[in-house]
């Protein structure tokens, strides 16, 4: 086999049929590490023959791409977010590379469209980002971190033409909902690399990121998607040091 899709998935029955619609005749697998989702992933991976559905619970981003990664078998693969899907330049260059039986690179990075609340964000730090995304079984994996875990390889990087759209967020009660989830992960992660907050941090780092993302990085450019866009990151911030506190003060959470 040339190409494994991998995606790991939890209650993503909002884009999962376009993602999996865009690779289905690219792939010759398609592997979903599912944390037991309880809307309709599954029913609508089903609809798709090449979709291997492995459930697995959560180990944290880092270690459920990693298991996602072993169950491939394909020389090269295609890692996607549920929540991403390529465009028709990108599809094209990628059966251009796995077809050449000598590639120039062994890791690719591809251009993302950020899709923020039904907006393509440009600036404010959403634009110009480019992340790994298909490379040759054995040549990277990513850090064990449970959540914003990074592609680690010692590969020089090749650059896919065409794009993915990220649609990162359905609507504002979405958007808040998953910051939430997000910012606790983080606090912990934080915790565990020994960082720390103080009283400082949670009232300066978010007015920091605010203007950052909006004056810095030119948010303000974005219209009015670029100001909820800074301000809910300055928010974020905030979260994520004001939780760091409270398990410095009060500890963490047993099971």
């Amino acid at each position: 086999m040339k190409l494994s899709v991998a995606i790991i998935t939890f209650n993503e029955d909002r884009i999962i049929g376009k993602t999996l619609n865009a690779v289905h005749d690219l792939a010759d697998e398609i592997i979903i590490v599912d944390s037991f989702s309880k809307d309709c992933t599954q029913e609508i991976c089903a609809r798709f023959p090449k979709v291997k559905f492995i459930q697995q619970r959560f180990l944290g981003f880092g270690k459920q791409k990693n298991f996602a990664i072993e169950k491939c078998q394909s020389e090269w693969i295609l890692f996607l977010d549920s929540d991403e899907v390529l465009d028709e330049e990108a599809k094209k260059s990628i059966r251009k590379i796995i077809g050449d039986d000598q590639p120039e690179y062994n890791v690719y990075e591809i251009e993302f469209n950020n899709i923020f609340l039904g907006e393509t964000l440009k600036y404010g730090g959403w634009g110009n980002i480019k992340r790994e995304r298909l490379f040759r079984k054995g040549f990277g994996q990513y850090s064990e971190d449970i959540v914003h875990e990074e592609f680690i390889t010692s590969e020089k990087k090749g650059r896919l033409a065409g794009k993915i759209n990220h649609y990162t967020y359905k609507d504002i009660y979405h958007h808040i909902e998953k910051s939430n989830k997000y910012t606790s992960m983080m606090a912990e992660k934080m915790y565990k690399n020994g960082k720390k907050s103080s009283v400082l941090k949670i009232l300066f780092r978010p007015l920091y990121q605010f203007i950052k993302s909006y004056f810095l990085r030119l948010g303000f450019l974005d219209g009015l998607v670029g100001y909820y866009a800074a301000t809910t990151a300055a928010f974020y911030t905030f979260l994520k040091y004001k939780k760091l506190h409270e398990i410095h003060k009060f500890g963490t959470k047993e099971c």
